[in-house]
């Protein structure tokens, strides 16, 4: 397998691992990804995910010279039955998600890094989306929905036609990642906030995740009744109870 995945203390760590093509993706890498995905999904003892790659590089997007036919048939057979599959079982999974991102994040890899739910970079990584300027395509994997999210119409459009590389510093500066650190402490950066967010109650998590997505079309009417309902749910669950017991004790002492 083009990927390597193990558990430590609780955090899940899917390492994409095809340095010589900087991690780019083909059939093998994603279908790794996918299973360590699917793994960490069910897995007990797993309470958050990490996502990063091997070598020089995060992930290079799709590997043109040596995986993705390029077809309209081939292409979307991938997109189909694998590339976007994985961006959706990311976005879903249900538990904390980080992308660690090591090194350049070319195209689809951009997507990758977004799909996660918080993204360090290391200073010496990069974005640069070259699907219109060199190749005469449109981004993907989810690109288009997340980006102009996270940092806005103006700034989503001119990475999308220049092609210009985004350094880590100004996308943190944006918005786009959540913080830019040397390139020694980004993995540990990562875990430090794994091991954070693995303390806290998954299903509130991934509730904040939903309510936040569904705050980009609701109006507030919609938005006060979804957070509402989502509390309805909540407020029974064991983690809300031991919550306010921790709270109490806190505040008594």
């Amino acid at each position: 397998m083009a990927t390597t995945y193990d558990v430590n203390e609780g955090i899940a760590t899917l390492t994409l691992d095809r340095p010589e093509r900087l991690n780019a993706f083909n059939e093998d890498l994603v279908r790794g990804a996918l299973k360590s995905v699917d793994a960490a999904r069910v897995d007990p003892e797993v309470k958050a995910l990490i996502l990063t790659g091997n070598g020089r590089g995060f992930c290079a997007g799709a590997d043109l010279a040596g995986g993705l036919s390029p077809t309209a048939e081939g292409v979307n057979a991938a997109m189909r039955d694998l590339y976007n599959p994985l961006i959706l079982a990311i976005d879903n999974f249900p538990k904390p998600t980080i992308a660690a991102i090591n090194g350049v994040a070319a195209g689809a890899g951009v997507g990758l890094a977004l799909a996660c739910d918080i993204a360090v970079a290391a200073r010496s990584a990069s974005f640069v989306l070259t699907f219109g300027p060199q190749l005469g395509l449109v981004p993907d994997l989810g690109v288009t929905w997340f980006l102009p999210r996270a940092i806005g119409r103006a700034r989503s459009r001119a990475l999308a036609l220049l092609g210009d590389k985004l350094p880590a510093e100004r996308a943190a500066e944006w918005g786009l990642v959540w913080s830019c650190v040397d390139d020694e402490a980004c993995l540990p950066t990562a875990r430090a906030l794994a091991v954070r967010l693995g303390r806290g109650s998954p299903e509130a998590f991934f509730e904040i995740r939903r309510l936040l997505d569904k705050a980009e079309t609701n109006d507030l009417a919609a938005q006060l009744d979804a957070e509402r309902e989502t509390q309805i749910g909540l407020i029974v669950r064991p983690a809300f109870t031991e919550g306010v017991q921790n709270f109490l004790a806190k505040k008594a002492g």
